[in-house]
């Protein structure tokens, strides 16, 4: 290797859509010398979005892999899709990375994923920087943008350069004192941003105030550990545009930011037991690497890559995959520039790496060494619940399986897309974070699948559970001329809290139910977890005791108590208050001050609640709250016509709660319960 960890820097670039995040990486390739010019989105030549939808649509739709060699460090970049309805591939890519940009449109100002963004990285305790692109458009208001990011953010918020006339160029305030800016004094940021960081070191702090200077070596020693520790978040200028900045960027991000030996370390975990894995960024160690993000290329077929945390992995090494006792040799190894993937001979801590080909790796997967024994999982960031749903069917009969099979790598690519199986709906559902979301995974499925599927608004998400105890029993006998079936079965039913599940305990003595028939009965009331008993929807949070029962020493077969427990079941269920709830999600809209009201009367016609609203730059507003999943199908087309395409939201799972009684009536009377063989 020509680098080794000390010389890795890690970045991801995150920020709102239109922020010009992929614009900025084009920049930053540019300058270093990677690429000889910058690609332009409009002629569909960018190094990130390489993807034949992403040229389609002039926009980033998955994380990209790009790196760059740059004053002797070698920089790793993640470019990341800025819409709301693809935020699960760059929450994906913190558990990779050492440090989290995020990019802020100079015009706009903060914006809802800003504050996301800002808030997940620190959450992870990842190094956090802004970045203020598109310091060259017209009107930018420097000092406006730069204060409100101080106080929504914070006092560590400093700039590390600031911008200069019209935002054509960038004055550096961290070593330099002399001169002005567009925002005022350089001399006056420089102190500001020095004081910062010598407050982590009480002898730096004695020197500086003794001096008015810091030695370059302490000083960046300070800044690492401030960066660490939250104490300091650089704020920087850029034009992407122009290469305004771009330079100073590209030097502080080789200078300045931590490298794997010093960053955050992601906490992996045993799977049994749950125990801590402790590791080190030592290329000696055994091998631990993590994969964030899969993808199906049409070249090489699947495509995992992957960060590592300790130890060397090399072309043909074995290695294990998650819970797979089996090892598996990787027999190209790549390093990643967007969609060219070149040989590497091996990868070093800090590394990020793709191989193709190996159906054992997904997302999410932990890869280890083959002599590790230990099954382990990372704890990731916490991805948001998809909640819109499209009922989707084959267009073609004869198509099932090739529509499967295109859903199933469709959702292994995105870990915010999920496909479900409705039975008592007849529906298979793929669900996603909004419409956008899923109109390009319809469209992926044309376009790279060759697959049309028809489209219908599925079955709500509805559940099933109970708010009081009560008792079931069943005797099942049933005479055929030859052996009979025979079983017998006493229950009790429990309420528990919400989101506990379902418990099954077995309270039988005597034998009277022998021992290998419990399993039967615990099948039986499992069919109708699925099923439902009341309104045809799963059952949650519902814990089943199994007391008494009787047997045939002759008649008793496993099916009799799978019949037997499924009836008492039921009927007790039924006797114990049962109750519909239905999905409630979390809302967050943004748009116009002026169409506040609109939307706060749209909202509340969907049995929605408003529980905040927050002024923003740029006259805007946003508001917060909570409304039922069932009212929500065509909001995002209400809210266009309502604010004139200038409204956005974002909306995620919250919780569950009882549906009103004329729904739940309703839902009821609509649900056959299904014959019994």
């Amino acid at each position: 290797m020509s680098y080794t960890t000390e010389d890795i820097r890690n970045l991801t670039i995150v920020g709102q859509a239109g922020s010009g995040k992929t614009l900025l990486c084009e920049a930053m390739l540019s300058k270093s010398g990677t690429i000889p010019s910058k690609g332009d989105i409009n002629r569909k030549n960018t190094v990130s979005d390489h993807d034949a939808l992403e040229k389609q649509h002039l926009r980033s739709l998955s994380a990209s892999i790009m790196s760059i060699d740059h004053d002797g460090k070698h920089i790793n970049l993640i470019d990341t899709p800025g819409y709301s309805d693809f935020m699960g591939a760059a929450i994906s890519t913190l558990d990779a990375v050492e440090t989290v940009a995020i990019v802020v449109n100079a015009q706009a100002g903060i914006e809802t994923m800003t504050r996301r963004y800002m808030d997940w990285a620190a959450e992870r305790n990842l190094s956090r920087i802004i970045v203020v692109n598109r310091i060259d458009n017209e009107n930018v208001e420097f000092e406006s943008v730069y204060n409100s990011i101080r106080e929504e953010f914070g006092n560590e918020c400093l700039a590390i350069n600031l911008p200069v006339g019209n935002g054509q160029s960038v004055v550096d305030c961290l070593h330099q004192s002399e001169g002005d800016s567009s925002i005022g004094s350089v001399e006056d940021a420089h102190t500001a941003i020095l004081e910062q960081i010598v407050e982590m070191d009480e002898e730096l702090m004695e020197e500086y105030f003794e001096s008015g200077e810091v030695s370059k070596e302490k000083l960046v020693n300070a800044f690492v550990r401030a960066l660490l520790e939250g104490h300091l978040v650089p704020v920087c200028f850029t034009s992407a545009e122009t290469d305004a900045g771009v330079p100073e960027l590209l030097n502080l991000i080789s200078q300045l930011l931590p490298n794997p030996h010093q960053g955050r370390k992601p906490e992996f975990v045993e799977e049994e037991g749950g125990e801590s894995v402790e590791f080190e960024t030592d290329a000696n160690k055994n091998l631990l690497a993590y994969v964030f993000k899969v993808s199906f290329d049409p070249f090489v077929g699947k495509l995992g890559v992957f960060r590592i945390f300790q130890g060397t992995l090399a072309k043909d090494m074995p290695t294990l995959v998650d819970d797979a006792r089996k090892s598996v040799k990787f027999a190209n190894l790549y390093a990643l520039q967007g969609k060219e993937h070149t040989d590497a001979p091996a990868g070093i801590p800090g590394d990020i790496r793709g191989i193709a080909k190996v159906d054992e790796v997904k997302l999410g997967s932990v890869i280890r060494g083959a002599d590790d024994e230990r099954v382990i999982r990372m704890n990731t960031a916490k991805l948001p619940s998809p909640m819109v749903g499209l009922a989707v069917a084959p267009s073609s009969r004869g198509d099932e399986q090739k529509v499967s099979e295109s859903l199933y790598k469709i959702a292994a690519e995105d870990a915010c897309i999920t496909v479900e199986r409705n039975p008592a709906a007849n529906e298979t559902v793929l669900r996603g974070l909004g419409d956008l979301h899923l109109r390009i995974a319809l469209e992926r499925l044309k376009e790279i699948y060759n697959v049309e599927v028809s489209t219908s608004v599925p079955t709500i998400p509805y559940m099933e559970t109970i708010k009081n105890s009560s008792e079931g029993h069943c005797r099942h006998k049933k005479q055929t001329g030859g052996a009979g079936q025979f079983g017998e079965v006493f229950l009790r039913i429990e309420p528990m809290e919400r989101g506990e599940g379902f418990e099954f305990v077995d309270k039988v003595v005597g034998g009277v139910i022998p021992s290998q028939f419990i399993p039967a009965v615990e099948k039986g009331v499992r069919q109708v977890l699925q099923t439902g008993a009341y309104a045809g929807f799963p059952i949650e949070d519902v814990r089943v005791v199994v007391y008494d029962g009787k047997h045939h020493s002759v008649d008793s077969k496993e099916v009799a108590f799978v019949t037997a427990g499924k009836k008492a079941f039921v009927e007790a269920f039924n006797k114990a208050s049962p109750v519909v709830l239905e999905p409630i999600v979390e809302v967050e809209i943004v748009s116009p001050n002026s169409f506040m009201g609109d939307i706060a009367g749209e909202l509340s016609s969907r049995r929605g609640r408003i529980s905040d609203t927050d002024s923003m730059a740029n006259n805007s507003v946003r508001i917060t709250g909570s409304a039922p999943l069932a009212e929500m199908s065509d909001f995002q087309s209400r809210l266009n016509a309502i604010t004139g395409g200038e409204g956005s939201f974002i909306m995620e799972f919250g919780h569950y709660e009882p549906a009103p009684m004329d729904i739940q009536k309703k839902l009821n009377a609509a649900f056959q319960q299904p014959e019994d063989d």
